[in-house]
């Protein structure tokens, strides 16, 4: 069975991103762009990895599903298949048609796409985001992969918007890179 994998980063203080969605505050060093590009390629945009020079098959996942409000900066700028590399997934009540043949919207019950994508084969599922989507989908995620920046935010997006239901993941696994981002590595109990 496939698992749904929370790959994310996040603020010493537990952000995800700024009050309005910014992530520009991240310190991208060298040694991060080398573990995605080694480790987690499959996690870039399809744009941001020709910039970066990234021709790698996916080494973890082959399916993406994020909100609409992790879409949008896509959107933006006029990608409207951020993932071709994947199969792409957009939850969101309000958004309507896809503007993607690519990208699938999941206007019903996330948890019910979830599962069934997470019964079918193949390799693990993506969760890029966002928090609401995060807790929503909580229940069903597996394991947890988050890159935890020397940087504290103040304020921001939390990691998980869910209502108080503990869930508990043990740690299988912590890297420290040189430039100070720890990769925490957790899997449901």
């Amino acid at each position: 069975m496939r698992r749904l994998v929370y790959y994310v980063g996040m603020s010493i203080d537990g952000f995800i991103a700024g009050p309005d969605g910014e992530v520009d505050f991240f310190p991208v060093t060298p040694d991060v762009l080398e573990f995605f590009r080694e480790d987690y390629p499959d996690v870039l945009p399809t744009h941001v990895r020709e910039q970066l020079g990234i021709d790698a098959d996916n080494r973890n996942f082959d399916t993406v599903i994020q909100g609409r409000r992790t879409y949008e900066p896509a959107l933006e700028i006029g990608v409207t298949s951020p993932y071709a590399h994947l199969r792409q997934y957009v939850v969101s009540g309000g958004l309507g048609g896809s503007p993607d043949p690519a990208v699938e919207i999941v206007s019903g019950d996330p948890l019910a796409r979830i599962r069934e994508l997470k019964a079918e084969e193949g390799r693990d599922i993506y969760l890029a985001g966002g928090a609401r989507l995060a807790g929503t989908l909580l229940p069903e995620i597996d394991d947890l992969v988050i890159k935890l920046y020397p940087v504290v935010a103040g304020t921001g997006i939390p990691l998980f918007g869910a209502d108080f239901s503990p869930v508990h993941f043990e740690l299988t696994g912590t890297r420290p890179l040189e430039g100070g981002m720890v990769v925490l590595t957790y899997r449901k109990k």
